[in-house]
Protein backbone atom coordinates (compact mmCIF):
# COMPACT_ATOMS: atom_id res chain seq x y z
CA UNK A 1 0.00 0.00 0.00
CA UNK A 2 1.69 3.20 -1.21
CA UNK A 3 0.27 5.56 1.39
CA UNK A 4 2.56 8.51 0.82
CA UNK A 5 2.71 8.00 -2.93
CA UNK A 6 -1.07 8.20 -3.22
CA UNK A 7 -1.24 11.37 -1.12
CA UNK A 8 1.75 13.22 -2.59
CA UNK A 9 3.28 13.41 -6.02
CA UNK A 10 6.57 14.81 -4.75
CA UNK A 11 9.37 13.21 -2.76
CA UNK A 12 9.17 13.26 1.04
CA UNK A 13 12.94 13.19 1.59
CA UNK A 14 12.79 16.88 2.60
CA UNK A 15 10.06 16.16 5.14
CA UNK A 16 12.56 16.70 7.93
CA UNK A 17 13.93 19.29 10.30
CA UNK A 18 16.67 21.43 8.81
CA UNK A 19 19.21 20.42 11.42
CA UNK A 20 19.08 16.82 10.17
CA UNK A 21 20.55 18.07 6.89
CA UNK A 22 23.13 20.31 8.53
CA UNK A 23 24.25 17.39 10.72
CA UNK A 24 24.30 15.10 7.67
CA UNK A 25 26.52 17.65 5.93
CA UNK A 26 28.75 17.75 9.01
CA UNK A 27 29.05 13.95 9.18
CA UNK A 28 29.95 13.87 5.48
CA UNK A 29 32.51 16.66 5.75
CA UNK A 30 34.19 15.17 8.81
CA UNK A 31 34.44 11.73 7.20
CA UNK A 32 32.21 9.80 9.61
CA UNK A 33 29.03 9.59 7.48
CA UNK A 34 29.44 5.82 7.11
CA UNK A 35 30.31 5.14 10.75
CA UNK A 36 27.82 2.59 12.12
CA UNK A 37 25.46 3.79 14.85
CA UNK A 38 22.30 2.76 16.70
CA UNK A 39 19.36 5.02 17.48
CA UNK A 40 16.27 4.19 19.54
CA UNK A 41 12.83 5.77 19.25
CA UNK A 42 10.94 5.70 22.56
CA UNK A 43 8.67 7.76 24.82
CA UNK A 44 9.06 8.62 28.49
CA UNK A 45 5.50 8.67 29.89
CA UNK A 46 2.25 6.93 29.03
CA UNK A 47 -0.21 9.47 27.60
CA UNK A 48 -3.49 10.53 29.26
CA UNK A 49 -2.12 9.54 32.70
CA UNK A 50 -2.78 5.98 31.61
CA UNK A 51 -1.16 2.64 32.30
CA UNK A 52 -0.33 1.61 28.73
CA UNK A 53 0.25 2.87 25.19
CA UNK A 54 -0.75 1.30 21.86
CA UNK A 55 1.99 1.30 19.25
CA UNK A 56 0.89 2.62 15.85
CA UNK A 57 2.36 4.02 12.64
CA UNK A 58 4.78 1.30 11.51
CA UNK A 59 3.09 0.87 8.11
CA UNK A 60 3.71 4.57 7.38
CA UNK A 61 7.33 4.17 8.50
CA UNK A 62 7.83 1.21 6.16
CA UNK A 63 6.31 3.12 3.28
CA UNK A 64 8.47 6.17 3.98
CA UNK A 65 11.73 4.19 4.10
CA UNK A 66 10.85 2.14 1.00
CA UNK A 67 10.39 5.29 -1.06
CA UNK A 68 13.13 7.42 0.48
CA UNK A 69 15.15 9.22 -2.18
CA UNK A 70 16.38 12.73 -2.84
CA UNK A 71 15.02 13.72 -6.24
CA UNK A 72 16.53 16.20 -8.67
CA UNK A 73 13.90 18.71 -7.54
CA UNK A 74 14.92 18.20 -3.91
CA UNK A 75 18.56 18.80 -4.72
CA UNK A 76 17.76 21.85 -6.85
CA UNK A 77 15.95 23.34 -3.88
CA UNK A 78 18.78 22.58 -1.44
CA UNK A 79 21.20 24.25 -3.85
CA UNK A 80 19.27 27.51 -3.36
CA UNK A 81 19.68 27.45 0.45
CA UNK A 82 22.32 30.00 1.38
CA UNK A 83 24.37 30.64 4.49
CA UNK A 84 24.23 33.99 6.27
CA UNK A 85 26.99 35.39 4.07
CA UNK A 86 25.01 34.58 0.93
CA UNK A 87 27.07 31.62 -0.26
CA UNK A 88 25.48 28.19 -0.89
CA UNK A 89 25.17 26.27 2.36
CA UNK A 90 25.59 22.86 0.76
CA UNK A 91 28.32 22.04 -1.73
CA UNK A 92 27.66 20.41 -5.10
CA UNK A 93 29.64 17.38 -3.93
CA UNK A 94 27.44 16.90 -0.86
CA UNK A 95 24.27 17.30 -2.91
CA UNK A 96 25.53 14.67 -5.34
CA UNK A 97 26.20 12.39 -2.33
CA UNK A 98 22.58 12.86 -1.25
CA UNK A 99 21.33 12.20 -4.77
CA UNK A 100 23.19 8.89 -4.91
CA UNK A 101 22.17 7.88 -1.37
CA UNK A 102 20.40 4.56 -0.87
CA UNK A 103 19.34 3.58 2.62
CA UNK A 104 21.25 0.60 3.99
CA UNK A 105 19.87 0.60 7.53
CA UNK A 106 18.62 -2.22 9.70
CA UNK A 107 15.28 -1.38 11.28
CA UNK A 108 13.70 -3.41 14.08
CA UNK A 109 10.34 -2.40 15.48
CA UNK A 110 7.51 -3.47 17.74
CA UNK A 111 4.48 -4.42 15.61
CA UNK A 112 1.49 -2.10 15.50
CA UNK A 113 -1.29 -2.77 17.96
CA UNK A 114 1.03 -4.02 20.69
CA UNK A 115 0.80 -2.46 24.14
CA UNK A 116 4.07 -0.68 24.89
CA UNK A 117 5.47 1.21 27.85
CA UNK A 118 7.84 4.08 28.70
CA UNK A 119 11.56 3.80 27.87
CA UNK A 120 11.07 0.79 25.56
CA UNK A 121 12.49 1.23 22.05
CA UNK A 122 9.52 1.16 19.68
CA UNK A 123 11.91 1.37 16.74
CA UNK A 124 15.63 0.61 16.65
CA UNK A 125 17.61 1.92 13.67
CA UNK A 126 21.14 0.64 12.99
CA UNK A 127 23.38 1.68 10.13
CA UNK A 128 25.50 4.55 8.79
CA UNK A 129 25.08 7.45 11.18
CA UNK A 130 24.17 9.92 8.44
CA UNK A 131 21.34 7.70 7.23
CA UNK A 132 20.07 7.02 10.74
CA UNK A 133 20.08 10.74 11.44
CA UNK A 134 18.02 11.59 8.35
CA UNK A 135 15.24 9.29 9.56
CA UNK A 136 14.80 10.96 12.95
CA UNK A 137 12.21 13.66 12.23
CA UNK A 138 9.88 11.73 9.88
CA UNK A 139 9.84 8.66 12.13
CA UNK A 140 9.02 10.78 15.17
CA UNK A 141 6.31 12.65 13.28
CA UNK A 142 4.65 9.40 12.22
CA UNK A 143 4.95 7.42 15.45
CA UNK A 144 4.20 10.26 17.87
CA UNK A 145 0.82 11.13 16.40
CA UNK A 146 -0.52 7.74 15.38
CA UNK A 147 0.53 6.10 18.66
CA UNK A 148 -1.16 8.90 20.60
CA UNK A 149 -4.45 8.54 18.69
CA UNK A 150 -4.43 4.73 18.77
CA UNK A 151 -3.99 4.88 22.55
CA UNK A 152 -6.87 7.34 22.93
CA UNK A 153 -9.05 5.10 20.76
CA UNK A 154 -8.10 2.05 22.83
CA UNK A 155 -9.11 3.84 26.03
CA UNK A 156 -12.46 4.76 24.48
CA UNK A 157 -12.93 1.22 23.15
CA UNK A 158 -12.16 -0.16 26.60
CA UNK A 159 -14.73 2.17 28.19
CA UNK A 160 -17.39 1.18 25.65
CA UNK A 161 -17.18 -2.44 26.89
CA UNK A 162 -17.74 -4.03 23.50
CA UNK A 163 -20.21 -1.51 22.06
CA UNK A 164 -19.28 -0.28 18.56
CA UNK A 165 -17.35 2.99 18.49
CA UNK A 166 -17.68 5.13 15.36
CA UNK A 167 -14.91 7.64 14.58
CA UNK A 168 -16.14 10.77 12.83
CA UNK A 169 -13.54 13.39 13.59
CA UNK A 170 -12.57 14.38 10.04
CA UNK A 171 -14.01 17.90 10.27
CA UNK A 172 -12.21 18.58 13.56
CA UNK A 173 -8.89 16.94 12.69
CA UNK A 174 -5.68 18.87 12.07
CA UNK A 175 -5.69 18.97 8.28
CA UNK A 176 -5.92 16.28 5.63
CA UNK A 177 -2.89 14.37 6.96
CA UNK A 178 -4.23 14.54 10.51
CA UNK A 179 -7.66 13.31 9.51
CA UNK A 180 -6.37 10.33 7.52
CA UNK A 181 -3.76 9.29 10.06
CA UNK A 182 -6.32 9.70 12.87
CA UNK A 183 -8.87 7.52 11.08
CA UNK A 184 -6.29 4.79 10.58
CA UNK A 185 -4.97 4.98 14.15
CA UNK A 186 -8.49 5.13 15.60
CA UNK A 187 -9.47 1.94 13.80
CA UNK A 188 -6.30 0.21 14.96
CA UNK A 189 -7.10 1.40 18.49
CA UNK A 190 -10.48 -0.34 18.42
CA UNK A 191 -12.99 1.87 16.61
CA UNK A 192 -15.41 -0.06 14.41
CA UNK A 193 -15.66 2.35 11.49
CA UNK A 194 -14.93 5.86 10.25
CA UNK A 195 -16.92 8.60 8.57
CA UNK A 196 -13.80 9.49 6.52
CA UNK A 197 -14.50 8.05 3.08
CA UNK A 198 -10.96 8.59 1.76
CA UNK A 199 -9.61 6.68 4.77
CA UNK A 200 -12.04 3.92 3.92
CA UNK A 201 -10.68 3.76 0.39
CA UNK A 202 -6.97 4.01 1.30
CA UNK A 203 -6.92 1.74 4.34
CA UNK A 204 -9.91 -0.57 3.95
CA UNK A 205 -11.65 0.73 7.08
CA UNK A 206 -15.45 0.24 7.18
CA UNK A 207 -17.26 3.55 6.63
CA UNK A 208 -20.47 4.63 8.34
CA UNK A 209 -22.62 7.69 8.87
CA UNK A 210 -26.13 8.99 9.39
CA UNK A 211 -27.33 12.46 8.33
CA UNK A 212 -26.89 15.99 9.62
CA UNK A 213 -29.37 18.40 11.17
CA UNK A 214 -29.38 20.24 7.85
CA UNK A 215 -31.24 17.30 6.29
CA UNK A 216 -34.13 17.77 8.69
CA UNK A 217 -34.04 21.56 8.35
CA UNK A 218 -34.19 21.30 4.54
CA UNK A 219 -37.79 19.99 4.76
CA UNK A 220 -40.96 21.62 6.03
CA UNK A 221 -41.15 19.33 9.03
CA UNK A 222 -39.18 16.57 10.74
CA UNK A 223 -41.49 13.69 9.86
CA UNK A 224 -41.33 14.52 6.17
CA UNK A 225 -37.54 14.69 6.37
CA UNK A 226 -37.36 11.30 8.08
CA UNK A 227 -39.65 9.71 5.47
CA UNK A 228 -37.53 11.12 2.67
CA UNK A 229 -34.35 9.77 4.22
CA UNK A 230 -35.92 6.35 4.74
CA UNK A 231 -36.95 6.32 1.07
CA UNK A 232 -33.41 7.22 0.02
CA UNK A 233 -31.58 4.91 2.46
CA UNK A 234 -33.95 2.09 3.46
CA UNK A 235 -31.07 -0.27 4.31
CA UNK A 236 -29.06 2.27 6.29
CA UNK A 237 -31.71 4.25 8.09
CA UNK A 238 -30.35 5.89 11.23
CA UNK A 239 -32.28 9.04 12.10
CA UNK A 240 -30.93 12.05 13.99
CA UNK A 241 -33.72 12.89 16.41
CA UNK A 242 -32.61 16.03 18.28
CA UNK A 243 -32.94 18.80 15.67
CA UNK A 244 -35.97 20.33 17.39
CA UNK A 245 -37.21 18.16 20.26
CA UNK A 246 -35.63 14.82 21.09
CA UNK A 247 -38.74 13.05 22.43
CA UNK A 248 -40.83 14.19 19.46
CA UNK A 249 -37.99 13.17 17.19
CA UNK A 250 -38.08 9.64 18.59
CA UNK A 251 -41.86 9.53 18.01
CA UNK A 252 -41.36 10.56 14.40
CA UNK A 253 -38.60 7.97 13.99
CA UNK A 254 -40.96 5.27 15.26
CA UNK A 255 -43.58 6.28 12.68
CA UNK A 256 -41.01 5.97 9.94
CA UNK A 257 -39.87 2.67 11.41
CA UNK A 258 -43.41 1.34 11.05
CA UNK A 259 -43.44 2.38 7.38
CA UNK A 260 -40.11 0.63 6.84
CA UNK A 261 -41.37 -2.48 8.57
CA UNK A 262 -44.32 -2.65 6.16
CA UNK A 263 -41.79 -2.64 3.30
CA UNK A 264 -39.75 -5.44 4.82
CA UNK A 265 -37.06 -3.03 5.96
CA UNK A 266 -36.03 -1.85 9.42
CA UNK A 267 -35.22 1.26 11.39
CA UNK A 268 -31.54 0.64 12.11
CA UNK A 269 -31.03 3.29 14.74
CA UNK A 270 -31.64 6.75 16.15
CA UNK A 271 -28.91 9.22 17.03
CA UNK A 272 -28.91 11.73 19.88
CA UNK A 273 -26.36 14.52 19.57
CA UNK A 274 -27.23 16.91 22.40
CA UNK A 275 -28.81 17.29 25.81
CA UNK A 276 -28.87 14.83 28.68
CA UNK A 277 -27.71 11.71 26.87
CA UNK A 278 -28.44 9.39 29.79
CA UNK A 279 -32.01 10.64 30.23
CA UNK A 280 -32.88 10.82 26.54
CA UNK A 281 -31.37 7.43 25.76
CA UNK A 282 -33.39 5.81 28.57
CA UNK A 283 -36.58 7.46 27.34
CA UNK A 284 -35.84 6.58 23.72
CA UNK A 285 -35.11 2.96 24.59
CA UNK A 286 -38.41 2.67 26.47
CA UNK A 287 -40.37 4.21 23.58
CA UNK A 288 -38.68 2.05 20.95
CA UNK A 289 -39.18 -1.16 22.94
CA UNK A 290 -42.85 -0.41 23.59
CA UNK A 291 -43.33 0.15 19.86
CA UNK A 292 -41.68 -3.18 19.03
CA UNK A 293 -38.34 -1.80 17.84
CA UNK A 294 -36.20 -3.74 20.29
CA UNK A 295 -33.37 -4.17 17.78
CA UNK A 296 -33.15 -0.47 16.86
CA UNK A 297 -29.95 0.80 18.43
CA UNK A 298 -29.33 4.21 19.97
CA UNK A 299 -26.28 6.17 18.84
CA UNK A 300 -24.87 8.89 21.09
CA UNK A 301 -22.49 11.66 20.07
CA UNK A 302 -21.64 15.19 21.34
CA UNK A 303 -17.99 15.59 22.38
CA UNK A 304 -17.70 12.19 24.01
CA UNK A 305 -14.54 10.60 25.37
CA UNK A 306 -13.66 7.61 27.57
CA UNK A 307 -14.51 9.45 30.78
CA UNK A 308 -17.96 10.60 29.62
CA UNK A 309 -18.71 7.13 28.27
CA UNK A 310 -17.80 5.67 31.66
CA UNK A 311 -20.04 8.17 33.40
CA UNK A 312 -22.98 7.46 31.08
CA UNK A 313 -22.62 3.75 31.64
CA UNK A 314 -22.79 4.22 35.42
CA UNK A 315 -26.02 6.18 34.84
CA UNK A 316 -27.47 3.15 33.04
CA UNK A 317 -27.69 5.03 29.74
CA UNK A 318 -29.26 2.89 27.02
CA UNK A 319 -26.67 3.67 24.38
CA UNK A 320 -25.54 0.90 22.05
CA UNK A 321 -23.23 2.78 19.68
CA UNK A 322 -20.84 5.62 20.47
CA UNK A 323 -19.89 8.34 17.98
CA UNK A 324 -16.55 9.99 18.80
CA UNK A 325 -15.02 12.95 17.01
CA UNK A 326 -13.14 15.95 18.38
CA UNK A 327 -11.75 14.51 21.59
CA UNK A 328 -10.38 11.46 19.79
CA UNK A 329 -8.75 12.84 16.64
CA UNK A 330 -7.24 15.85 18.40
CA UNK A 331 -6.13 13.87 21.48
CA UNK A 332 -8.00 16.66 23.25
CA UNK A 333 -6.60 16.23 26.76
CA UNK A 334 -2.99 15.54 25.70
CA UNK A 335 -1.97 16.83 22.28
CA UNK A 336 1.50 15.23 22.12
CA UNK A 337 3.13 11.91 23.03
CA UNK A 338 6.66 13.27 23.30
CA UNK A 339 8.57 10.34 21.81
CA UNK A 340 12.28 10.96 21.19
CA UNK A 341 15.04 9.45 19.04
CA UNK A 342 18.39 9.02 20.75
CA UNK A 343 21.82 7.70 19.85
CA UNK A 344 22.70 4.70 22.05
CA UNK A 345 25.78 3.20 20.41
CA UNK A 346 28.42 4.02 17.80
CA UNK A 347 31.37 2.05 16.42
CA UNK A 348 34.85 3.36 17.15
CA UNK A 349 37.97 3.21 14.97
CA UNK A 350 38.67 -0.31 16.23
CA UNK A 351 35.27 -1.46 14.89
CA UNK A 352 34.06 -1.92 18.47
CA UNK A 353 30.82 -0.58 19.89
CA UNK A 354 30.98 2.41 22.20
CA UNK A 355 27.76 2.74 24.18
CA UNK A 356 26.37 6.22 24.66
CA UNK A 357 24.18 8.07 27.17
CA UNK A 358 23.00 11.66 27.15
CA UNK A 359 23.22 13.32 30.55
CA UNK A 360 20.60 15.67 31.95
CA UNK A 361 19.65 17.35 35.19
CA UNK A 362 16.40 15.44 34.83
CA UNK A 363 16.82 11.70 35.37
CA UNK A 364 13.95 10.92 32.99
CA UNK A 365 15.92 12.50 30.13
CA UNK A 366 18.98 10.27 30.55
CA UNK A 367 18.65 7.68 27.78
CA UNK A 368 19.48 3.99 28.01
CA UNK A 369 22.66 2.84 26.20
CA UNK A 370 23.35 -0.20 24.08
CA UNK A 371 21.81 -2.21 21.28
CA UNK A 372 18.56 -2.90 23.04
CA UNK A 373 15.89 -5.57 22.73
CA UNK A 374 12.65 -5.78 24.72
CA UNK A 375 11.63 -9.15 26.14
CA UNK A 376 8.09 -9.53 27.44
CA UNK A 377 7.52 -12.27 30.01
CA UNK A 378 4.12 -13.90 30.44
CA UNK A 379 2.72 -15.55 33.53
CA UNK A 380 1.32 -19.04 33.13
CA UNK A 381 -2.38 -19.32 33.99
CA UNK A 382 -4.33 -22.51 34.56
CA UNK A 383 -6.88 -21.56 31.90
CA UNK A 384 -4.11 -21.18 29.32
CA UNK A 385 -4.53 -17.42 29.01
CA UNK A 386 -1.25 -15.54 29.00
CA UNK A 387 -0.82 -12.34 30.96
CA UNK A 388 2.15 -10.01 30.55
CA UNK A 389 4.02 -9.87 33.85
CA UNK A 390 7.05 -7.68 33.04
CA UNK A 391 9.13 -6.22 30.20
CA UNK A 392 12.92 -6.38 30.28
CA UNK A 393 15.23 -4.11 28.28
CA UNK A 394 18.56 -5.82 27.65
CA UNK A 395 21.57 -5.49 25.40
CA UNK A 396 21.55 -8.03 22.56
CA UNK A 397 25.19 -8.96 23.26
CA UNK A 398 24.43 -9.97 26.85
CA UNK A 399 24.30 -13.63 27.82
CA UNK A 400 21.15 -14.10 29.90
CA UNK A 401 20.80 -16.62 32.70
CA UNK A 402 17.76 -18.43 34.08
CA UNK A 403 17.36 -16.02 36.97
CA UNK A 404 17.12 -12.37 35.94
CA UNK A 405 16.84 -9.12 37.81
CA UNK A 406 15.26 -6.05 36.23
CA UNK A 407 15.59 -2.54 37.67
CA UNK A 408 13.26 0.37 37.00
CA UNK A 409 15.32 2.99 35.12
CA UNK A 410 13.60 5.77 37.09
CA UNK A 411 13.70 4.17 40.54
CA UNK A 412 16.56 1.85 41.49
CA UNK A 413 14.60 0.60 44.52
CA UNK A 414 11.96 -0.95 42.25
CA UNK A 415 13.36 -4.32 41.27
CA UNK A 416 11.89 -7.60 40.14
CA UNK A 417 13.38 -11.09 40.06
CA UNK A 418 12.29 -13.20 37.09
CA UNK A 419 12.87 -16.96 37.15
CA UNK A 420 12.72 -17.94 33.50
CA UNK A 421 12.36 -21.74 33.81
CA UNK A 422 9.25 -22.68 31.82
CA UNK A 423 8.24 -19.03 31.51
CA UNK A 424 6.86 -17.88 28.16
CA UNK A 425 8.36 -14.77 26.64
CA UNK A 426 8.39 -12.77 23.41
CA UNK A 427 11.06 -10.60 21.82
CA UNK A 428 9.06 -7.50 20.91
CA UNK A 429 11.40 -5.86 18.39
CA UNK A 430 10.99 -7.63 15.05
CA UNK A 431 13.24 -7.27 11.97
CA UNK A 432 11.66 -4.86 9.48
CA UNK A 433 14.54 -3.84 7.17
CA UNK A 434 17.91 -5.56 6.75
CA UNK A 435 20.57 -3.48 4.98
CA UNK A 436 17.77 -1.35 3.55
CA UNK A 437 15.77 -4.32 2.23
CA UNK A 438 12.26 -4.92 3.56
CA UNK A 439 12.05 -8.33 5.29
CA UNK A 440 8.75 -7.86 7.15
CA UNK A 441 5.30 -8.66 5.85
CA UNK A 442 2.81 -6.20 7.30
CA UNK A 443 -0.50 -7.63 8.50
CA UNK A 444 -3.64 -6.03 7.15
CA UNK A 445 -5.32 -3.31 9.18
CA UNK A 446 -8.02 -5.63 10.51
CA UNK A 447 -5.41 -7.99 11.96
CA UNK A 448 -3.57 -5.03 13.48
CA UNK A 449 -6.83 -3.91 15.11
CA UNK A 450 -7.27 -7.42 16.51
CA UNK A 451 -3.72 -7.27 17.88
CA UNK A 452 -4.77 -4.16 19.84
CA UNK A 453 -7.85 -5.89 21.21
CA UNK A 454 -5.82 -8.97 22.17
CA UNK A 455 -3.15 -6.78 23.80
CA UNK A 456 -5.77 -4.99 25.86
CA UNK A 457 -7.42 -8.23 26.91
CA UNK A 458 -4.06 -9.67 27.99
CA UNK A 459 -3.14 -6.73 30.21
CA UNK A 460 -3.97 -6.94 33.92
CA UNK A 461 -7.16 -5.04 34.69
CA UNK A 462 -5.29 -2.68 36.98
CA UNK A 463 -3.08 -1.53 34.09
CA UNK A 464 -6.14 -0.93 31.89
CA UNK A 465 -8.13 1.19 34.32
CA UNK A 466 -8.49 4.88 33.50
CA UNK A 467 -7.93 6.40 36.93
CA UNK A 468 -4.74 5.70 38.94
CA UNK A 469 -3.73 2.68 36.84
CA UNK A 470 -1.32 0.09 38.13
CA UNK A 471 2.27 0.64 36.94
CA UNK A 472 3.31 -2.21 34.64
CA UNK A 473 6.83 -3.45 35.48
CA UNK A 474 9.45 -2.37 32.94
CA UNK A 475 13.10 -2.59 33.86
CA UNK A 476 16.65 -2.72 32.63
CA UNK A 477 18.35 -6.08 32.86
CA UNK A 478 20.84 -5.81 35.74
CA UNK A 479 23.98 -5.76 33.56
CA UNK A 480 22.53 -3.03 31.35
CA UNK A 481 21.54 -1.03 34.41
CA UNK A 482 25.07 -1.33 35.79
CA UNK A 483 26.55 -0.34 32.44
CA UNK A 484 24.32 2.73 32.27
CA UNK A 485 25.29 3.74 35.81
CA UNK A 486 29.00 3.33 35.06
CA UNK A 487 28.71 5.45 31.89
CA UNK A 488 26.89 8.20 33.77
CA UNK A 489 29.54 8.24 36.51
CA UNK A 490 32.38 8.31 33.96
CA UNK A 491 30.83 11.28 32.16
CA UNK A 492 30.09 13.16 35.37
CA UNK A 493 33.62 12.54 36.70
CA UNK A 494 35.08 13.71 33.38
CA UNK A 495 32.97 16.84 33.54
CA UNK A 496 34.05 17.47 37.15
CA UNK A 497 37.73 17.13 36.19
CA UNK A 498 37.31 19.58 33.30
CA UNK A 499 35.72 22.13 35.66
CA UNK A 500 38.44 21.91 38.34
Amino acid sequence: MKITQELYSSSLALFTDFYQLTMANGYWKSGIAEKEAVFNLFFRKNPFSGGYTINCGLEYVIDYIKHFKFTDEDLEYLATVNSKNGSPLFSDEFLKYLGDLKLEVDVDAIPEGKAVFPHEPIIRVKGPILQCQLLESPLLNIINYQTLIATKAARIFNSAKGDPVLEFGLRRAHGIDGALAASRASYIGGCSSTSNVLAGKLFGIPVSGTHAHSWVMAYDDELTAFKAYADAMPDNCVLLVDTYNTIEGVKHAIKVGEILKEKGKKLSGVRIDSGDLAYFSIQARKMLDEAGFNDTYIVASNDLDENIIGSLRTQDAKIGVWGIGTKLVTAYDQPALGAVYKLSAIKNDKDEWDYKVKLSEQAIKVNNPGIQQVRRFYSNKEDGQKTPMADMLYDVKTQLGKKLKIIDPMDLTRRKIIKTDGLAYEELLKPIFKNGKLVYESPDIHNIRQTTIDSLNELPSGVRRLVNPHSYPVGLEEKLYTLKTDLILQLRNLNDEENE
